[in-house]
């Protein structure tokens, strides 16, 4: 029987491996914050009180540990395993500090696994440097801070809460009943690989985690904390709660592509194949590169870390849309600090960013995906970039129908750029109709609701929530004539605001749907004015998505029969309807049109043109000897349609468009 000679695993009672002097265990600095609350240690607290109370042949299995020896010192190396071990340590600390008055042999038994043989100050477990003193301070009862928070302490105050000196003995007995198979790793072990491996069952790590753990493992010990200070800490202080999405966003910026996060960990995936295993050097020029990213993308969350007060306005103004933009808004920026491009070529990009999305929003289309193309499109220059813009930003006409009798998106963004006001926290959202309006409510002064006709209150109505309907008003002067008539109000609010735009209703006579629609016209053309979209000739696309950019669905989700509407193919018009039936009609093409990148593509994955039919399943003949296998499920399917695309260079040509059941899929 072949024996392993990189892995040494041993079923071992858990008390006995941490009481033992050789067990003093480090936390590596790749390893995530301790995260375990109070409804974990609830668990683990029950299944000790419940092994206790079994026979002595009952154990408790917690699982794996896996760990390996620091070259330097003779301690372990904690690579998995630190969320279960330090809950345990915290309860053996809650007991120990509940009998040490009452029971000194049960203490002194706990105290050897609490604390080290060769130094009584310091315990066994040595969590991330970044904590350590902190979990140090719970354990060993030294903490001098009655108001601090943190799970380390939230824990052990549920421990000591539980565990009271009339049950030590109870819960001492189930605790040594608890096992774990320990895992050691030999010199050449991949440690990844088993992590990996460990972690791909029960709650995933998430993705920044993971990719924590992989710039990181495999270095020396110095090394890791020489790049979890100089960069690994700093990416996380600039993206706080949002380090995920900072990771999503700047491999969307760099690849071009949309990431695909249906399945687990489809981040890290797209990370690994970025960055493949680098060493040291390379990993820090590469990690300068992210670290600077995450400043940047800090700023994006608060603007206010900008000292340019008109790129810090734009910034605000595109919070007004969600994060969605930050991939391209990341890519100019960084160009513009680095001095790429000018000041005004950054402020052009956030005003084509703007208008797209609040023009799309206006018509009703949606904004998702739409972001890594644009990215693609910057790649290759300012004049491919504007043309991307212009093909998915509604035209004037369009918007301009819209408008008219649409309810207005993002009505406090839209006004206060319309009206010059930047600072909206003292304005109100002024309906000069009311969404509903009192029975003594008076356009003229003269007429009072009650007495408009159906028709008349409709349109009215219907008008309230449009651009021509509202303005911005101080908040004071709101509360003043809430509710009021017109007359009321453009007399003793309006006439007194500070901003032009609304001031002018002071000169306006009577308030009515010819008055709405008359300001909404005007306004109009100030409004396309603002939100321009680029003056090129491209089409309005109406919704084309680059095929690229289609979606890669895991299996065949119900609808996948009448996921498109069609196909864009350089110019043609394809009637398809779904991924199966376009993979098949691309290939076929890519074997009429470029046979050499077909077979290129398919040498470099292995497939799915082969020059036999070698199995049985479903194929489809190219020529006597080429075959294209058509056996796969949809997300291949649309991987290989791609990639041939891609190796062809006509990707960029080629677009579907969605089918309602796609859209919703």
């Amino acid at each position: 029987m072949a024996t392993a000679t990189n892995v040494e695993a041993t079923a071992t009672g858990t008390i006995e491996w941490l009481a033992a002097p050789t067990t003093n265990i480090v936390v590596p600095v790749y390893q995530r914050q301790y995260r375990w609350d109070i409804g974990g240690c609830e668990k683990l607290l029950s299944d000790i009180r419940a092994v206790a109370a079994q026979d002595d042949e009952h154990r408790h299995f917690i699982g794996s540990i896996l760990s390996g020896r620091d070259a330097s010192g003779g301690d372990l190396i904690l690579i998995d395993g630190q969320q279960r071990i330090t809950t345990v340590m915290l309860l053996i600390a809650a007991l120990h500090h509940a009998v040490q008055g009452s029971d000194p042999a049960m203490a002194t038994e706990l105290e050897r696994v609490l604390v080290r043989a060769d130094d009584a100050s310091r315990t066994k477990l040595r969590p991330h440097h970044a904590w350590a003193e902190l979990y140090e301070s719970v354990v060993l009862d030294r903490r001098d801070d009655a108001d601090r928070e943190s799970r380390f302490d939230d824990n052990y105050a549920f421990f000591r809460s539980q565990v009271h000196a009339d049950e030590a003995a109870v819960i001492w007995r189930g605790l040594q009943k608890l096992e774990h198979v320990s895992i050691t790793l030999g010199a050449s072990a991949s440690a990844q690989q088993i992590f990996e491996s460990l972690n791909s069952t029960g709650q995933p790590l998430r993705d920044h985690e993971l990719i924590h753990n992989y710039i990181l493992m495999g270095l020396s010990h110095a090394e890791q904390l020489s790049i979890e200070q100089e960069f690994w800490l700093p990416i996380e202080q600039a993206t706080g709660e949002s380090i995920g999405a900072f990771w999503r966003h700047f491999l969307v910026m760099t690849l071009g592509r949309e990431i695909d996060v249906s399945g687990e960990h489809g981040v890290y995936a797209a990370f690994r194949g970025s960055f493949p295993r680098l060493d040291a050097a390379r990993l820090r020029a590469d990690a300068t590169v992210w670290r600077e990213y995450a400043e940047i993308y800090g700023i994006l969350l608060d603007p206010q870390g900008e000292s340019d007060a008109g790129i810090r306005r734009h910034l605000h103004h595109l919070n007004t849309f969600g994060r969605a933009t930050y991939p391209l808004v990341m890519s100019a920026y960084g160009d513009h600090r680095r001095g790429a491009i000018t000041r005004d070529e950054l402020i052009e990009v956030l005003e084509w960013t703007q208008a797209m999305f609040l023009r799309r929003a206006i018509v009703g289309l949606p904004t998702d995906r739409l972001i890594a193309r644009l990215c693609r499109a910057r790649q290759t220059g300012r004049d491919e970039l504007m043309r991307a813009v212009a093909r998915i930003t509604p035209s004037d006409e369009r918007v301009s129908a819209v408008l008219k009798y649409g309810e207005l998106p993002h009505p406090a963004y839209v006004l206060g750029r319309l009206e010059q006001v930047d600072d909206l926290d003292a304005y109100d959202i002024e309906s000069i109709v009311p969404a509903v309006p009192a029975d003594g409510w008076s356009g003229d002064g003269s007429r009072v609701w009650k007495d408009y006709s159906d028709d008349e209150q409709n349109s009215h109505r219907a008008l309230a929530p449009t651009l021509g309907n509202l303005t911005l008003l101080e908040s004071a002067l709101t509360e003043r004539v809430f509710g009021a008539s017109f007359p009321t109000k453009r007399d003793d609010a309006y006439a007194r605001s500070a901003v032009p735009a609304t001031r002018e209703l002071a000169a306006v006579a009577s308030w009515n749907t010819a008055a709405i629609t008359a300001r909404t016209v005007r306004l109009i053309d100030e409004f396309v004015t603002i939100w321009a979209r680029p003056a090129l000739p491209e089409i309005d696309d109406d919704g084309l998505t680059p095929v690229l950019d289609a979606v890669r669905r895991r299996g065949w989700p119900m609808g996948w029969e009448r996921e498109f509407d069609y196909c864009e193919y350089r110019g043609e018009h394809w009637e398809i309807k779904d991924v199966r039936a376009l993979f098949n009609r691309v290939f076929r093409r890519a074997w009429t049109d470029d046979p050499s990148a077909a077979l290129a593509y398919s040498a470099k994955h292995g497939g799915p043109i082969y020059d036999e039919m070698a199995w049985k399943g479903q194929w489809d003949s190219l020529d006597a000897a080429h075959h294209l296998y058509m056996g796969w499920d949809s997300h291949y399917m649309m991987t290989a349609l791609q990639g041939v695309l891609e190796e062809s260079g006509i990707a960029a040509e080629v677009f579907v468009k969605y089918s309602y059941v796609g859209n919703v899929m």
